[in-house]
């Protein structure tokens, strides 16, 4: 039976959905004022629509978001990945919207240029083989595949790094705090204080589209995806139009992983955390502005 409650988280969905449309000009009340016969109402439709728009659709996703949550990341971390260039005030305001679901930012870490550049795929092969060696058994207690290729590997292990398969998360191991170093060291990934929490729930925030290649990406994700409970990709409008999330989205994307475009708004943030709920089920799912799947998941 469908509950009472799943009518208004889907009903408070939809609107946000029209929120998206609306804050990018896109949504039914882009259409106001078309049909006015002065030029005087013309003029203060165009001077004055797009920013009221955009200040209903961010002002709706802010009253909506923590009905919509219910308080579900009660007591489950969430680490936040930065990838070159991603927008400090992005990043603030997904630790905002994590906070207003009831989590907690569990660690920062930023991806850097080199990890995310297929020149380095000699180093990352030989850190991942290195790394492997050095931790003995343990990679092989949460499946991480010493054949899998480069990248894929290497997501598997920052997996181990930052992650975990727990839902309340957890102490970073000794295996962890291993892969966290060497990454450091390699220039790959800058860790935050050795002792960050392991998080079941990792947000991938893309920035600079000239600093990611789409290929390198789709085998991180793929391997962080396989040793945490869930992950979704969040970049913003521009990637999602023709970037390197368009690129993604095209070649089929990563199973189980979700994508929202457009999280430099107010909509898309609400969105990435919607997405980052359901991404433990294995749901995936392209969302945003330019998803193929609506512009916020409503199930």
């Amino acid at each position: 039976m469908i509950s009472y409650r799943h009518h208004v988280v889907s009903l408070v969905a939809v609107f946000l959905a029209l929120a998206v449309g609306v804050v990018l000009g896109g949504g039914p009340l882009s259409e106001l004022g078309r049909d006015r016969d002065t030029a005087t109402a013309r003029q203060v439709s165009a001077e004055t629509g797009p920013i009221a728009q955009a200040g209903y659709g961010e002002a709706f996703a802010t009253a909506t978001a923590a009905r919509l949550y219910d308080d579900a990341l009660a007591e489950r971390p969430v680490a936040l990945l930065a990838l070159p260039g991603a927008d400090e005030d992005t990043l603030t305001a997904l630790s905002d919207q994590v906070q207003v679901a009831g989590g907690e930012v569990a660690a920062r870490y930023e991806l850097q240029a080199r990890l995310t550049d297929p020149t380095s795929s000699t180093l990352v092969d030989s850190l991942g083989t290195q790394v492997l060696e050095q931790l003995g058994d343990a990679p092989a207690a949460r499946g991480i595949d010493p054949d899998a290729p480069a990248y894929v590997r290497l997501g598997q292990l920052t997996g181990l790094a930052v992650g975990s398969s727990s839902e309340a998360g957890g102490e970073v191991t000794d295996a962890g705090r291993t892969v966290r170093d060497s990454l450091s060291e390699a220039g790959l990934v800058t860790s935050p204080e050795p002792d960050a929490a392991l998080a079941p729930l990792l947000v991938v925030v893309l920035g600079d589209d000239q600093q990611v290649d789409p290929d390198v990406l789709q085998d991180l994700l793929s391997g962080l995806s396989a040793t945490t409970q869930g992950v979704v990709l969040a970049g913003p409008t521009s990637s999602g139009a023709d970037g390197v999330l368009a690129t993604l989205r095209e070649d089929g994307g990563v199973e189980g992983v979700p994508s929202v475009d457009g999280v430099e708004t107010a909509p898309g943030q609400v969105t990435t955390l919607l997405a980052l709920l359901r991404s433990p089920s294995g749901a995936g799912g392209d969302f945003g502005v330019a998803g193929a799947d609506g512009a916020v998941p409503v199930d």
